[in-house]
């Protein structure tokens, strides 16, 4: 991905003998969408000609204006590698605008671009480093997924205990393939558990990266005969998976959160930050944690944070701050899971950050337990939600949250949000069969 002109991509696309574009945008849950052109409509989709009928997307079914113009963003230009080179494929990321040129401020790309250019307004540049963490599972004789695995790799493992090195040595490469500079890549504690992670960058390109992230590591999988999943907690007796987000604050080219009288120390802006993503980490969490299933990750035992705290060392905490090089001190919020949308969360997470900044709220003291101490400290700290429905209720009664996302978008995602547990609690589970029907 790189900074073209309309001329450029023109250009570009063929030179490299591109035939197909992939017109892409996210919904409001962080789904993937697109319509494919051909090369031949490729001046049309650069004029912001092409439209979509939103009353199919979620999130926009009930409005009155429902066709949505997709415009491209020339940056986000880039070659699908596992497509055909012959006859490539392409893709660029859009936004949605309406027929009278205003921007559709229900998108979820559009609200981080709003927050982040608060953020410069004030002289802010927020720079995030996520990690992403995926389960690989098997497919069944129909090309389902399931969720068995043969392997019993944990942390750091190789091959051959590691079954999914060969996938994500591919899905690197891929990526490398598409301008993402890859760092690092690991299995992870659970047995089919892997991390892929990504040089940091400004939060509007990180954003779109874990989105070109989520669909080679899903593309690739299947062509490894795997079946990938960013389900935050596919498999109970096991850790879950999260998208723990790393950030840095930037200010006249340098990051204020390292302090520049003491070495390795926090400054007085990264505690006033760290303060307001624990003073909102609650009504965010129905962002941060979107599903039914998001909260069964969010328990004691699997290294996933339930209290809100913070610290230096303890991997339960909310809020963690890791051993860096002097200069690269970031702070990392350990609650978002591995299916969120990137743009929501670093949209609240950032907001609640400046909000801290902003009102000079000071953490509580920074928890000092170790991991199997933790919980035990005391009973005055608040928790996280600990089901959607708590989460929703904490998002309904939000108006710093609305102030952010806006009156509609809430409306919206609420909505859906109810239906969704709805739906679930009128699930009758297989632990429901195995615990009553025998006795009752």
């Amino acid at each position: 991905m790189g900074n073209y002109s309309r001329e450029e991509i023109i250009q570009l696309a063929e030179e490299e003998d591109v035939e197909f574009i992939r017109l892409q945008f996210t919904d409001m849950f962080g789904t993937l969408k697109n319509i494919a052109v051909t090369v031949r409509e490729l001046p049309k989709a650069l004029n912001n000609e092409f439209v979509v009928d939103a009353s199919f997307i979620a999130g926009v079914a009930e409005e009155s204006e429902t066709d949505l113009f997709l415009y491209p963003d020339p940056d986000t230009f880039t070659i699908l590698p596992w497509r055909p080179q012959q006859g490539k494929v392409a893709r660029m990321f859009c936004d949605l605008y309406h027929a009278d040129g205003t921007p559709y401020k229900s998108s979820s790309r559009y609200i981080l671009k709003q927050v982040s250019e608060q953020a410069k307004a004030d002289g802010y540049t927020c720079f995030i480093d996520p990690e992403c963490e995926f389960f690989l599972f098997h497919s069944d004789d129909n090309g389902m997924p399931t969720t068995l695995t043969h392997e019993r790799a944990g942390y750091l493992d190789i091959s051959p205990l590691d079954l999914g090195e060969n996938a994500r040595r591919d899905m690197v490469l891929n990526l490398e393939e598409m301008g993402i500079e890859v760092e690092s890549s690991h299995h992870e504690t659970a047995p089919a558990q892997h991390e892929i992670d990504f040089k940091n960058g400004e939060a509007s390109k990180i954003a779109d990266r874990i989105m070109t992230f989520k669909m080679a590591v899903r593309v690739i999988a299947k062509r490894h005969g795997l079946h990938a999943t960013f389900m935050p907690k596919p498999r109970v007796e096991v850790n879950g998976s999260g998208m723990h987000v790393g950030m840095s604050l930037y200010k006249d080219g340098k990051n204020i959160f390292e302090s520049q009288t003491d070495s390795g120390e926090l400054s007085e802006e990264a505690y006033y930050f760290i303060g307001g993503l624990l003073a909102h980490s609650r009504e965010m969490a129905l962002i941060t944690n979107p599903l039914v299933n998001s909260y069964k990750r969010l328990v004691p035992g699997y290294e996933a944070p339930t209290e809100l705290t913070w610290t230096r060392k303890n991997h339960n905490s909310l809020v963690r701050i890791p051993v860096t090089r002097r200069g690269s001190t970031r702070i990392e919020l350990r609650s978002p899971d591995a299916a969120s949308n990137p743009y929501l969360v670093f949209a609240v997470c950032l907001a609640a950050g400046l909000d801290g900044l902003k009102n000079k709220i000071m953490p509580i003291k920074a928890s000092n337990c170790s991991d199997e101490d933790f919980g035990k400290e005391s009973s005055a700290v608040e928790h996280l939600p600990e089901n959607l429905k708590e989460a929703m209720e904490l998002f309904e009664n939000s108006s710093w949250m609305e102030g952010i996302l806006g009156k509609e978008f809430c409306q919206q995602y609420l909505e859906a949000k109810r239906k969704e547990w709805q739906q679930y609690t009128r699930q009758v589970t297989d632990w429901e069969i195995e615990q009553y029907l025998y006795k009752i």
